[in-house]
Protein backbone atom coordinates (compact mmCIF):
# COMPACT_ATOMS: atom_id res chain seq x y z
CA UNK A 1 0.00 0.00 0.00
CA UNK A 2 1.19 3.67 -1.00
CA UNK A 3 3.56 5.31 1.92
CA UNK A 4 1.78 8.55 2.47
CA UNK A 5 3.81 10.85 5.22
CA UNK A 6 3.66 14.59 6.16
CA UNK A 7 6.80 16.68 6.56
CA UNK A 8 6.75 20.80 7.22
CA UNK A 9 9.63 21.19 4.34
CA UNK A 10 12.20 19.92 2.53
CA UNK A 11 14.54 19.98 -0.57
CA UNK A 12 12.91 18.36 -3.08
CA UNK A 13 13.55 16.30 -6.62
CA UNK A 14 11.55 14.23 -8.55
CA UNK A 15 7.76 14.77 -9.07
CA UNK A 16 6.41 17.59 -7.27
CA UNK A 17 2.19 18.36 -7.36
CA UNK A 18 1.18 21.89 -6.97
CA UNK A 19 -2.47 22.68 -5.83
CA UNK A 20 -4.19 24.98 -8.27
CA UNK A 21 -7.55 26.12 -6.50
CA UNK A 22 -10.85 26.94 -9.18
CA UNK A 23 -11.95 30.20 -9.83
CA UNK A 24 -13.73 32.20 -7.34
CA UNK A 25 -15.64 35.57 -6.62
CA UNK A 26 -12.90 38.05 -7.27
CA UNK A 27 -12.56 40.39 -10.43
CA UNK A 28 -9.74 38.01 -12.26
CA UNK A 29 -9.79 34.27 -11.08
CA UNK A 30 -6.54 33.55 -13.41
CA UNK A 31 -4.56 36.11 -11.05
CA UNK A 32 -5.87 34.58 -7.95
CA UNK A 33 -4.95 30.91 -8.62
CA UNK A 34 -1.63 31.64 -10.21
CA UNK A 35 -1.22 34.23 -6.64
CA UNK A 36 -2.21 30.40 -5.01
CA UNK A 37 0.58 28.33 -7.40
CA UNK A 38 3.47 31.28 -6.63
CA UNK A 39 2.93 30.97 -2.66
CA UNK A 40 3.15 27.42 -2.74
CA UNK A 41 6.13 27.62 -4.85
CA UNK A 42 8.11 29.85 -2.55
CA UNK A 43 9.02 26.94 -0.51
CA UNK A 44 10.72 25.18 -3.54
CA UNK A 45 12.81 28.37 -3.39
CA UNK A 46 12.97 29.27 -7.58
CA UNK A 47 14.47 31.89 -8.76
CA UNK A 48 12.42 35.01 -10.54
CA UNK A 49 12.97 33.00 -14.15
CA UNK A 50 11.28 29.86 -13.12
CA UNK A 51 8.63 31.03 -11.61
CA UNK A 52 7.85 33.14 -14.53
CA UNK A 53 8.10 30.47 -16.60
CA UNK A 54 5.64 28.44 -14.62
CA UNK A 55 3.39 31.28 -14.57
CA UNK A 56 3.65 31.49 -18.48
CA UNK A 57 3.21 27.78 -18.72
CA UNK A 58 -0.22 27.91 -16.48
CA UNK A 59 -1.56 30.91 -18.35
CA UNK A 60 -1.25 28.93 -21.93
CA UNK A 61 -2.31 25.45 -20.86
CA UNK A 62 -5.37 27.76 -19.38
CA UNK A 63 -5.47 25.90 -16.60
CA UNK A 64 -9.08 25.96 -14.96
CA UNK A 65 -8.41 24.82 -11.06
CA UNK A 66 -11.15 22.37 -11.70
CA UNK A 67 -11.40 19.30 -9.80
CA UNK A 68 -9.02 16.51 -10.47
CA UNK A 69 -7.23 18.83 -13.73
CA UNK A 70 -3.81 18.09 -14.48
CA UNK A 71 -1.41 19.59 -16.26
CA UNK A 72 2.54 18.13 -16.61
CA UNK A 73 5.59 20.60 -17.12
CA UNK A 74 8.79 18.52 -17.40
CA UNK A 75 11.66 20.45 -16.57
CA UNK A 76 15.23 18.32 -17.65
CA UNK A 77 18.05 19.67 -15.59
CA UNK A 78 16.19 21.84 -12.98
CA UNK A 79 15.37 20.85 -9.59
CA UNK A 80 12.29 19.73 -9.17
CA UNK A 81 12.58 18.15 -12.63
CA UNK A 82 8.44 17.19 -12.66
CA UNK A 83 6.17 19.49 -11.45
CA UNK A 84 2.30 18.37 -11.90
CA UNK A 85 -0.26 20.99 -11.43
CA UNK A 86 -3.87 19.57 -10.11
CA UNK A 87 -6.94 21.16 -9.56
CA UNK A 88 -9.07 21.07 -6.35
CA UNK A 89 -11.84 22.48 -7.77
CA UNK A 90 -13.71 24.46 -4.34
CA UNK A 91 -11.64 22.96 -2.34
CA UNK A 92 -14.28 20.61 -0.78
CA UNK A 93 -13.51 16.72 -0.08
CA UNK A 94 -14.88 15.65 -3.18
CA UNK A 95 -12.44 18.43 -4.96
CA UNK A 96 -9.18 17.04 -3.16
CA UNK A 97 -10.30 13.02 -3.77
CA UNK A 98 -10.72 13.95 -7.70
CA UNK A 99 -6.65 15.48 -6.97
CA UNK A 100 -5.87 12.85 -5.59
CA UNK A 101 -7.11 9.86 -7.61
CA UNK A 102 -5.52 12.21 -10.50
CA UNK A 103 -2.23 12.21 -9.14
CA UNK A 104 -2.18 8.82 -7.86
CA UNK A 105 -2.71 7.78 -12.30
CA UNK A 106 -0.22 10.75 -13.50
CA UNK A 107 2.75 10.24 -11.49
CA UNK A 108 3.90 7.69 -14.17
CA UNK A 109 7.42 6.33 -13.16
CA UNK A 110 8.23 8.54 -10.44
CA UNK A 111 8.97 6.67 -7.37
CA UNK A 112 7.99 9.52 -5.24
CA UNK A 113 5.73 12.14 -5.27
CA UNK A 114 5.88 15.74 -3.39
CA UNK A 115 2.48 17.14 -2.94
CA UNK A 116 2.74 20.73 -1.66
CA UNK A 117 -0.51 21.72 0.34
CA UNK A 118 -1.29 25.56 0.29
CA UNK A 119 -0.69 27.00 3.90
CA UNK A 120 -4.13 28.34 3.87
CA UNK A 121 -7.74 26.24 3.47
CA UNK A 122 -6.60 22.78 3.74
CA UNK A 123 -8.77 21.17 6.26
CA UNK A 124 -8.74 17.58 7.81
CA UNK A 125 -11.29 16.66 5.59
CA UNK A 126 -9.30 18.24 2.38
CA UNK A 127 -6.41 15.70 3.59
CA UNK A 128 -9.15 12.80 3.86
CA UNK A 129 -10.28 13.55 0.66
CA UNK A 130 -6.56 13.24 -0.68
CA UNK A 131 -5.39 10.43 0.93
CA UNK A 132 -8.54 8.30 0.08
CA UNK A 133 -8.11 9.15 -3.91
CA UNK A 134 -4.29 8.53 -3.87
CA UNK A 135 -4.61 4.77 -1.98
CA UNK A 136 -7.54 3.82 -3.77
CA UNK A 137 -6.33 5.33 -7.20
CA UNK A 138 -3.20 3.60 -6.60
CA UNK A 139 -4.88 -0.03 -5.85
CA UNK A 140 -3.40 -3.11 -7.93
CA UNK A 141 -4.85 -6.38 -7.23
CA UNK A 142 -2.31 -9.33 -8.59
CA UNK A 143 -2.44 -13.15 -8.00
CA UNK A 144 1.04 -13.47 -10.10
CA UNK A 145 4.12 -11.46 -10.61
CA UNK A 146 3.00 -8.20 -12.21
CA UNK A 147 4.95 -5.41 -12.01
CA UNK A 148 4.34 -3.48 -8.79
CA UNK A 149 2.78 0.19 -8.97
CA UNK A 150 5.81 2.83 -9.66
CA UNK A 151 4.73 5.04 -7.11
CA UNK A 152 5.74 3.90 -3.62
CA UNK A 153 6.06 7.02 -1.41
CA UNK A 154 3.77 10.02 -1.24
CA UNK A 155 4.76 13.06 1.42
CA UNK A 156 2.39 16.00 1.80
CA UNK A 157 4.66 19.03 2.79
CA UNK A 158 2.32 21.57 5.18
CA UNK A 159 2.89 24.43 7.53
CA UNK A 160 0.86 22.64 10.11
CA UNK A 161 0.72 18.66 10.10
CA UNK A 162 -0.12 18.34 13.11
CA UNK A 163 -3.45 19.89 12.50
CA UNK A 164 -3.92 17.68 9.55
CA UNK A 165 -3.19 13.87 10.93
CA UNK A 166 -6.63 12.98 11.99
CA UNK A 167 -7.48 13.73 8.08
CA UNK A 168 -4.71 11.52 6.97
CA UNK A 169 -5.10 8.60 9.51
CA UNK A 170 -9.19 8.43 8.79
CA UNK A 171 -8.09 8.27 4.97
CA UNK A 172 -5.75 5.39 5.65
CA UNK A 173 -8.78 3.31 7.41
CA UNK A 174 -11.36 4.18 4.83
CA UNK A 175 -8.69 3.05 2.19
CA UNK A 176 -7.52 -0.13 3.88
CA UNK A 177 -11.05 -1.65 4.61
CA UNK A 178 -12.00 -0.64 0.63
CA UNK A 179 -9.01 -2.29 -0.60
CA UNK A 180 -9.97 -4.93 1.21
CA UNK A 181 -13.48 -5.24 0.26
CA UNK A 182 -11.66 -5.27 -3.59
CA UNK A 183 -9.32 -7.74 -3.05
CA UNK A 184 -12.35 -10.43 -1.82
CA UNK A 185 -14.47 -9.73 -4.47
CA UNK A 186 -11.98 -9.40 -7.11
CA UNK A 187 -10.43 -12.88 -5.47
CA UNK A 188 -11.02 -15.86 -7.72
CA UNK A 189 -14.15 -18.53 -7.10
CA UNK A 190 -11.76 -21.16 -7.58
CA UNK A 191 -9.99 -20.11 -4.07
CA UNK A 192 -13.02 -17.87 -3.08
CA UNK A 193 -15.19 -20.75 -1.24
CA UNK A 194 -17.43 -19.64 1.89
CA UNK A 195 -14.75 -21.25 4.41
CA UNK A 196 -12.05 -19.45 2.57
CA UNK A 197 -14.15 -15.94 3.10
CA UNK A 198 -14.71 -16.69 6.35
CA UNK A 199 -11.35 -17.63 7.46
CA UNK A 200 -10.28 -14.00 5.80
CA UNK A 201 -12.70 -12.22 8.45
CA UNK A 202 -11.19 -14.30 11.14
CA UNK A 203 -7.95 -12.94 10.36
CA UNK A 204 -8.81 -9.29 10.12
CA UNK A 205 -10.58 -9.21 12.52
CA UNK A 206 -8.10 -11.05 14.75
CA UNK A 207 -6.35 -9.23 17.96
CA UNK A 208 -8.80 -6.34 17.62
CA UNK A 209 -9.86 -5.26 20.88
CA UNK A 210 -14.11 -5.37 20.83
CA UNK A 211 -14.49 -7.68 17.69
CA UNK A 212 -15.88 -10.52 17.93
CA UNK A 213 -16.17 -13.18 15.18
CA UNK A 214 -18.74 -16.56 14.93
CA UNK A 215 -18.85 -18.46 12.03
CA UNK A 216 -21.42 -20.85 11.47
CA UNK A 217 -20.48 -24.22 9.41
CA UNK A 218 -23.44 -26.59 7.58
CA UNK A 219 -24.03 -28.25 10.62
CA UNK A 220 -24.51 -25.37 12.65
CA UNK A 221 -27.16 -23.93 9.74
CA UNK A 222 -28.78 -26.97 9.80
CA UNK A 223 -29.40 -27.05 13.70
CA UNK A 224 -30.48 -23.71 13.99
CA UNK A 225 -32.69 -23.29 10.84
CA UNK A 226 -31.41 -21.53 8.13
CA UNK A 227 -32.61 -23.28 5.54
CA UNK A 228 -32.20 -21.19 2.99
CA UNK A 229 -28.48 -20.34 2.80
CA UNK A 230 -28.29 -24.53 3.06
CA UNK A 231 -30.57 -24.77 -0.23
CA UNK A 232 -28.92 -22.41 -2.22
CA UNK A 233 -25.28 -24.17 -1.03
CA UNK A 234 -26.68 -27.39 -1.58
CA UNK A 235 -25.50 -28.05 -5.06
CA UNK A 236 -21.62 -27.18 -4.09
CA UNK A 237 -18.99 -29.28 -2.74
CA UNK A 238 -18.03 -26.48 -0.69
CA UNK A 239 -20.73 -25.85 2.22
CA UNK A 240 -22.47 -22.27 3.10
CA UNK A 241 -21.07 -20.33 5.82
CA UNK A 242 -22.89 -17.76 7.87
CA UNK A 243 -20.43 -15.22 9.71
CA UNK A 244 -21.34 -12.75 12.33
CA UNK A 245 -18.95 -10.02 12.54
CA UNK A 246 -19.45 -8.50 16.03
CA UNK A 247 -18.53 -4.68 17.38
CA UNK A 248 -19.49 -3.79 20.66
CA UNK A 249 -17.69 -0.89 22.30
CA UNK A 250 -18.34 0.34 25.69
CA UNK A 251 -21.62 2.81 26.36
CA UNK A 252 -23.15 2.30 22.59
CA UNK A 253 -26.25 3.19 22.64
CA UNK A 254 -27.65 2.29 19.21
CA UNK A 255 -26.96 -1.39 17.91
CA UNK A 256 -27.00 -1.46 13.66
CA UNK A 257 -27.03 -4.66 11.95
CA UNK A 258 -25.17 -4.80 8.50
CA UNK A 259 -26.47 -7.76 6.34
CA UNK A 260 -24.49 -8.68 2.89
CA UNK A 261 -25.46 -11.17 0.09
CA UNK A 262 -22.67 -13.59 0.18
CA UNK A 263 -22.79 -15.63 -2.78
CA UNK A 264 -18.96 -16.60 -3.84
CA UNK A 265 -19.81 -17.76 -7.27
CA UNK A 266 -23.09 -17.51 -8.92
CA UNK A 267 -24.33 -20.28 -11.99
CA UNK A 268 -28.01 -19.29 -11.51
CA UNK A 269 -28.02 -23.11 -10.53
CA UNK A 270 -30.55 -25.00 -11.85
CA UNK A 271 -32.23 -22.35 -13.58
CA UNK A 272 -28.83 -21.58 -15.56
CA UNK A 273 -26.92 -18.58 -16.27
CA UNK A 274 -25.82 -17.76 -19.82
CA UNK A 275 -21.53 -17.44 -20.18
CA UNK A 276 -22.37 -13.80 -20.14
CA UNK A 277 -23.67 -13.22 -17.28
CA UNK A 278 -21.62 -15.72 -15.65
CA UNK A 279 -17.87 -14.25 -16.42
CA UNK A 280 -18.35 -11.88 -13.47
CA UNK A 281 -20.12 -14.22 -10.96
CA UNK A 282 -16.85 -13.57 -8.64
CA UNK A 283 -18.19 -9.93 -7.71
CA UNK A 284 -21.87 -11.86 -6.46
CA UNK A 285 -20.30 -11.55 -2.63
CA UNK A 286 -19.61 -7.69 -2.73
CA UNK A 287 -22.19 -7.15 -0.69
CA UNK A 288 -21.03 -8.72 2.42
CA UNK A 289 -17.64 -7.99 1.75
CA UNK A 290 -18.50 -3.89 2.13
CA UNK A 291 -20.61 -5.14 5.38
CA UNK A 292 -17.54 -6.67 6.27
CA UNK A 293 -15.51 -3.71 5.51
CA UNK A 294 -17.41 -0.98 6.54
CA UNK A 295 -17.50 -3.00 10.07
CA UNK A 296 -14.05 -3.41 10.32
CA UNK A 297 -13.38 0.49 9.88
CA UNK A 298 -15.51 1.31 12.43
CA UNK A 299 -14.03 -0.78 14.89
CA UNK A 300 -10.44 0.89 13.74
CA UNK A 301 -11.87 4.22 14.31
CA UNK A 302 -13.45 3.10 17.67
CA UNK A 303 -16.93 4.47 16.61
CA UNK A 304 -19.51 4.43 19.71
CA UNK A 305 -21.99 2.19 18.34
CA UNK A 306 -22.89 -1.28 18.02
CA UNK A 307 -22.88 -3.00 15.03
CA UNK A 308 -23.09 -6.47 13.76
CA UNK A 309 -22.48 -7.81 10.23
CA UNK A 310 -23.76 -10.72 8.79
CA UNK A 311 -22.44 -12.25 5.69
CA UNK A 312 -24.90 -14.98 4.29
CA UNK A 313 -22.23 -17.07 2.08
CA UNK A 314 -22.88 -19.51 -0.26
CA UNK A 315 -21.76 -20.89 -3.73
CA UNK A 316 -25.08 -21.41 -5.99
CA UNK A 317 -24.05 -24.07 -8.41
CA UNK A 318 -25.16 -27.07 -10.13
CA UNK A 319 -25.09 -30.15 -8.28
CA UNK A 320 -27.19 -33.10 -7.31
CA UNK A 321 -28.64 -31.54 -4.32
CA UNK A 322 -29.33 -28.44 -6.27
CA UNK A 323 -32.82 -26.89 -5.40
CA UNK A 324 -35.45 -26.86 -7.49
CA UNK A 325 -38.37 -24.51 -9.20
CA UNK A 326 -41.18 -25.43 -7.14
CA UNK A 327 -39.33 -26.48 -3.90
CA UNK A 328 -40.77 -24.25 -0.62
CA UNK A 329 -38.33 -23.41 1.83
CA UNK A 330 -39.04 -22.62 5.38
CA UNK A 331 -36.55 -19.40 6.22
CA UNK A 332 -35.07 -18.83 9.69
CA UNK A 333 -37.94 -17.70 11.67
CA UNK A 334 -40.56 -19.75 9.80
CA UNK A 335 -41.65 -18.02 6.44
CA UNK A 336 -41.61 -20.36 3.55
CA UNK A 337 -40.77 -19.24 -0.13
CA UNK A 338 -41.84 -20.71 -3.37
CA UNK A 339 -39.05 -21.24 -6.06
CA UNK A 340 -39.71 -19.78 -8.97
CA UNK A 341 -36.19 -19.14 -10.38
CA UNK A 342 -33.16 -20.91 -8.71
CA UNK A 343 -31.14 -17.80 -10.11
CA UNK A 344 -32.98 -15.42 -7.79
CA UNK A 345 -30.97 -16.71 -4.77
CA UNK A 346 -29.65 -13.73 -3.07
CA UNK A 347 -32.84 -12.68 -1.66
CA UNK A 348 -32.79 -16.38 -0.22
CA UNK A 349 -30.01 -16.31 1.91
CA UNK A 350 -30.29 -12.21 3.00
CA UNK A 351 -33.82 -13.19 4.39
CA UNK A 352 -32.24 -16.16 6.45
CA UNK A 353 -29.97 -13.32 7.69
CA UNK A 354 -32.16 -11.19 8.04
CA UNK A 355 -35.15 -12.87 10.04
CA UNK A 356 -31.97 -14.08 12.25
CA UNK A 357 -30.83 -10.02 12.74
CA UNK A 358 -34.84 -9.24 13.35
CA UNK A 359 -35.57 -11.98 16.14
CA UNK A 360 -32.39 -12.49 18.28
CA UNK A 361 -30.01 -9.29 17.51
CA UNK A 362 -32.76 -6.29 17.86
CA UNK A 363 -31.27 -4.00 16.47
CA UNK A 364 -32.52 -0.39 16.28
CA UNK A 365 -31.39 -0.16 12.13
CA UNK A 366 -31.48 -2.72 9.40
CA UNK A 367 -29.33 -1.84 6.49
CA UNK A 368 -28.50 -4.65 3.89
CA UNK A 369 -26.40 -4.48 0.74
CA UNK A 370 -26.41 -6.64 -2.30
CA UNK A 371 -25.45 -7.13 -5.79
CA UNK A 372 -28.99 -8.39 -6.24
CA UNK A 373 -30.57 -7.54 -9.30
CA UNK A 374 -29.68 -6.72 -13.18
CA UNK A 375 -32.44 -4.63 -12.99
CA UNK A 376 -30.60 -2.02 -10.94
CA UNK A 377 -27.85 -1.44 -13.81
CA UNK A 378 -30.76 -0.95 -16.58
CA UNK A 379 -32.48 1.92 -14.18
CA UNK A 380 -29.21 3.05 -12.84
CA UNK A 381 -26.20 2.38 -14.61
CA UNK A 382 -23.04 1.51 -13.35
CA UNK A 383 -22.13 4.56 -10.63
CA UNK A 384 -25.33 4.51 -8.62
CA UNK A 385 -26.97 1.98 -6.45
CA UNK A 386 -30.23 1.52 -5.70
CA UNK A 387 -31.65 2.74 -2.17
CA UNK A 388 -35.21 1.56 -0.93
CA UNK A 389 -36.60 2.62 2.72
CA UNK A 390 -39.70 3.46 3.98
CA UNK A 391 -37.79 5.91 6.15
CA UNK A 392 -37.25 9.34 5.35
CA UNK A 393 -34.84 10.12 7.30
CA UNK A 394 -32.81 7.22 7.09
CA UNK A 395 -33.07 7.55 3.17
CA UNK A 396 -31.77 11.25 3.41
CA UNK A 397 -29.07 10.31 6.06
CA UNK A 398 -27.71 7.35 3.45
CA UNK A 399 -28.05 9.19 0.16
CA UNK A 400 -25.68 12.54 2.19
CA UNK A 401 -23.33 10.03 3.28
CA UNK A 402 -22.60 8.38 -0.24
CA UNK A 403 -22.31 11.47 -1.58
CA UNK A 404 -19.63 12.55 0.91
CA UNK A 405 -18.28 9.51 0.68
CA UNK A 406 -17.78 9.75 -3.05
CA UNK A 407 -20.70 7.24 -3.86
CA UNK A 408 -23.87 8.01 -5.23
CA UNK A 409 -27.56 6.06 -4.34
CA UNK A 410 -30.99 7.17 -6.29
CA UNK A 411 -34.24 6.19 -4.06
CA UNK A 412 -36.31 3.75 -5.59
CA UNK A 413 -40.06 3.50 -4.27
CA UNK A 414 -41.88 0.49 -2.69
CA UNK A 415 -45.37 0.34 -3.78
CA UNK A 416 -47.47 -1.66 -1.88
CA UNK A 417 -49.64 -2.22 -4.71
CA UNK A 418 -46.99 -4.67 -6.48
CA UNK A 419 -46.70 -7.38 -3.55
CA UNK A 420 -49.66 -9.13 -4.85
CA UNK A 421 -47.43 -10.46 -6.97
CA UNK A 422 -45.45 -12.31 -4.17
CA UNK A 423 -48.31 -14.52 -3.53
CA UNK A 424 -47.91 -18.38 -3.90
CA UNK A 425 -50.13 -21.15 -3.71
CA UNK A 426 -48.31 -22.84 -1.70
CA UNK A 427 -46.35 -20.74 0.58
CA UNK A 428 -46.04 -17.59 2.09
CA UNK A 429 -43.87 -16.03 -0.57
CA UNK A 430 -42.44 -16.69 -4.05
CA UNK A 431 -38.82 -15.57 -4.78
CA UNK A 432 -39.39 -14.68 -8.13
CA UNK A 433 -41.97 -12.86 -10.75
CA UNK A 434 -42.59 -12.30 -14.33
CA UNK A 435 -44.14 -8.18 -13.38
CA UNK A 436 -40.65 -6.61 -14.62
CA UNK A 437 -39.40 -3.85 -12.04
CA UNK A 438 -36.67 -6.04 -10.85
CA UNK A 439 -35.07 -4.43 -8.22
CA UNK A 440 -38.45 -3.80 -6.58
CA UNK A 441 -39.55 -6.95 -6.63
CA UNK A 442 -36.45 -7.97 -5.10
CA UNK A 443 -36.52 -5.61 -2.47
CA UNK A 444 -40.55 -6.13 -1.64
CA UNK A 445 -39.39 -9.57 -1.10
CA UNK A 446 -37.18 -8.59 1.39
CA UNK A 447 -39.32 -6.51 3.30
CA UNK A 448 -41.18 -9.53 4.44
CA UNK A 449 -38.27 -10.50 6.45
CA UNK A 450 -38.07 -7.12 8.62
CA UNK A 451 -41.12 -7.68 11.09
CA UNK A 452 -41.01 -5.10 13.35
CA UNK A 453 -38.17 -3.13 11.64
CA UNK A 454 -39.96 -2.53 8.45
CA UNK A 455 -39.98 1.48 9.10
CA UNK A 456 -36.07 0.82 10.28
CA UNK A 457 -34.29 -0.75 7.11
CA UNK A 458 -32.82 0.21 4.36
CA UNK A 459 -31.93 -2.05 1.20
CA UNK A 460 -29.12 -1.03 -1.29
CA UNK A 461 -29.19 -2.96 -4.74
CA UNK A 462 -25.28 -2.38 -5.70
CA UNK A 463 -25.56 -5.10 -8.30
CA UNK A 464 -23.79 -2.93 -10.90
CA UNK A 465 -21.50 -0.25 -8.80
CA UNK A 466 -19.79 -3.32 -7.42
CA UNK A 467 -17.60 -3.66 -10.67
CA UNK A 468 -16.24 -0.62 -12.40
CA UNK A 469 -14.75 -1.84 -16.70
CA UNK A 470 -11.93 0.46 -16.66
CA UNK A 471 -10.49 2.88 -14.31
CA UNK A 472 -12.43 5.98 -13.37
CA UNK A 473 -11.27 8.80 -10.63
CA UNK A 474 -10.57 6.49 -7.55
CA UNK A 475 -11.81 3.32 -8.89
CA UNK A 476 -9.49 0.69 -10.72
CA UNK A 477 -10.99 -1.59 -13.24
CA UNK A 478 -12.21 -4.46 -11.48
CA UNK A 479 -14.29 -4.61 -7.87
CA UNK A 480 -15.16 -1.13 -6.16
CA UNK A 481 -15.83 -1.96 -2.91
CA UNK A 482 -18.75 -0.27 -2.93
CA UNK A 483 -20.46 0.60 -0.13
CA UNK A 484 -17.55 0.39 2.68
CA UNK A 485 -17.55 4.57 2.44
CA UNK A 486 -21.07 4.77 2.45
CA UNK A 487 -21.44 2.33 4.99
CA UNK A 488 -19.00 4.33 6.59
CA UNK A 489 -19.68 7.76 6.18
CA UNK A 490 -22.95 7.00 7.96
CA UNK A 491 -22.04 5.38 11.23
CA UNK A 492 -19.54 7.71 12.00
CA UNK A 493 -22.75 10.43 11.94
CA UNK A 494 -25.11 8.29 13.19
CA UNK A 495 -22.81 7.03 16.29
Amino acid sequence: MLDIRFATARNVSGAVAVVVPAADSSDDPAATRLAAVRASLARLKLGPADLDDITAFLLDVEHSGSAGTLHKLPRAGHRPDLLLFVGVGAGDEAGWRAAGAKLARAAGDEPTLTVLLPDDDVTPAAVRGLGEGLWLASYRFRLGAGEPPSLRRVTLVAARPAELEAGLAAAKVVAESTRLARDLTNMPSDEKTPAWFAKRVEKAAAGVAGLTVTVRDPKALAEQGFNAILAVGGGSTRGPRLVELSWRPRGARRHVVLVGKGITFDTGGICVKPLSGMKLMRKDMGGAAAVIGATLAAAALRLPVRITALAPLAENALGADSFRPGDVIRHYGGITSEIHNTDAEGRLVLGDAMAYAVRRLRPDTIIDLATLTGAQGVALGKRTAALYSHNDTLAKELAAAADTAGESVWRMPLHDDYTDALDSDVADIVNSTDVGAGSVMAALYLREFTGPLRDQWAHIDMSSSAWSDSADADLTKGATGWGVRTLLRWLETTA
